[in-house]
Formats: C-alpha cells, structure tokens, sequence
C-alpha cells in the first residue's frame, strides 16, 4: 500500500549548484532520505512556465541544459529519468477535476530546475517523473489553485516538489558572479518575512506578498521563482506541518531555503 507523500519545496539555485552542493545539496539528500518510496514525482519547475497547466507525458526525459555561459562541465551531466503515461494522466486528471485548464505535452523533458535537485534527492532515477509547468501570469493564487488540485495525489503517493528560490534577482546574481560583495540585506528580510508567514499559515498574506513583504519586488522581479512555493503550499493542504529543513545563502543573493509540508498525523 502506498504511503501518503508530504509536499516539498525545493531550491535549485544557480546551474552551479549540480556542481557544488554544499550544505543545500546535502539538506536535499537527508531528506530525501526520510521518504517512502513515491509511485511518481510531479515536479514544479520554475523554468517551465506556460499559459495554461501543462502536464508532462514523455515516456524518456530529456535533460535540458536550458543556461549559458557556465562551467562546460555541467553540459555534459544527464539524469536518465523516465516518465509514466498512467501516472500522468493522473494528474491530468486531477487538475481538469478542479475546474482548471489543462493540457498535455507529450515531449518536455526536464529543465535545470527539475533536474538539479532530482539528481541529487534520487540519483538512481528510478521513480517516474512527471513535469508539470507554472503559469507566472496568473500569480500567487493560480499557483496555489494549481497547487490544490493536485492535494489529493499525495495520498497515492505522489510525491509534489516545487523547485524554486525564496529570493531570485538575476541581476542582483549577475553582479555577484562577476564582482563577489556582500548579501544584500534584502535577502534576509525577504526570506524571513515568508518564514514566519508559512509558521503562522497566514495565507491571505503570503497571496498578498507584493505589497505586504519587505523588498518583494526587489527580491522577486518576476514572479516564476517563488510560484512553485505557491504550488506546494495549495498542495499540502489545510493544517499541515511545515518544517524549513535547510537556510541559506548560496551566490551572494539566492535564498536556498527548502520546506516540507506533512500532514499532521505523520508523526
């Protein structure tokens, strides 16, 4: 019998992240250790973005190198996962069953931000993955609508990622990579500020963040970063326990913070 999956939220950082973990990569492997085995992994990428939820239906998965200008390295680094068509038409079916637009891709394969921390959490690529896409148009509550509809797959043991960043500022990073600095003070009130609202599952504010978070627009210029958080949260459902597993900061600016949501009789 499967085991009700929590809901993850994931960071992946800068493409340099599959090459120096650090202490993000080795939060991401302890936990990963204390799972049951998932029937499939619905992983929410950030660098999938589309009009409408589309969901994955790709038999292979293709490892997408979807960056320029890293260490060559890094392009030479596969994660051999698979797909599964049953798998997939479940969580099709689960977001049409919600009343949401949904629609299929029979060819996407799997983004730096899917794969990066798959790699790392399940090496051996032996549990079915299957890609579903965030709609950085609709906001924060589309994503968690989003998020919703999938809550009824972890009890069939599906396993829901949302693999993101609490702070992402591309050219905040940009200058970073080039000239080094300091953390910006944004970054820490920024990723507190949604610490302490997940603590408190204060969800009008967190679907409110733009106004009411400290920097948010310095932290988040675009919204595709954050959203997978979003997709977690409406994911894990009403009243579970939420546990930041790992805080940090890697590239100066990139808030690596990670976040399981349990249910609460998971003790």
């Amino acid at each position: 019998m499967l085991s009700t999956q929590p809901v993850l939220f994931v960071p992946h950082g800068a493409p340099t992240f599959a090459l120096r973990p650090g202490a993000a990569g080795a939060a991401l492997v302890n936990v990963a250790r204390t799972l049951s085995r998932p029937r499939a992994i619905v992983i929410v990428s950030a660098h999938w973005d589309t009009a409408i939820p589309t969901v994955g239906f790709a038999d292979r998965l293709e490892t997408i190198h979807d960056f320029w200008g890293f260490p060559e390295e890094l392009y030479a680094l596969r994660y051999p996962a698979t797909g599964c068509r049953e798998a997939a038409q479940e969580v099709f079916a689960a977001i049409a069953a919600a009343d949401l637009p949904v629609q299929r891709d029979e060819q996407r394969g799997l983004d730096h931000g899917a794969w990066i921390p798959l790699r790392l959490m399940f090496p051996d690529a032996d549990t079915p993955v299957i890609p579903l896409s965030i709609q950085s148009q609709g906001g924060p509550e589309a994503a968690w609508r989003l998020g919703r509809a999938l809550a009824p797959l972890t009890a069939r043991g599906f396993l829901v990622i949302g693999s993101g960043n609490i702070t992402h500022n591309l050219r905040d990073f940009q200058l970073a990579w080039r000239h080094g600095g300091q953390t910006p003070e944004y970054v820490r009130r920024f990723t507190d500020w949604i610490a302490g609202r997940l603590n408190a599952h204060d969800l009008p504010a967190l679907l409110d963040y733009r106004r009411q978070a400290p920097d948010a627009v310095r932290a988040h210029p675009t919204e595709d970063h954050l959203l997978p958080l979003y997709v977690a949260l409406g994911a894990a459902g009403d009243g579970d326990r939420i546990e930041r597993f790992h805080t940090g900061i890697d590239d100066y600016v990139i808030a690596m913070d990670a976040y399981t949501f349990r249910p609460q009789a998971d003790e």
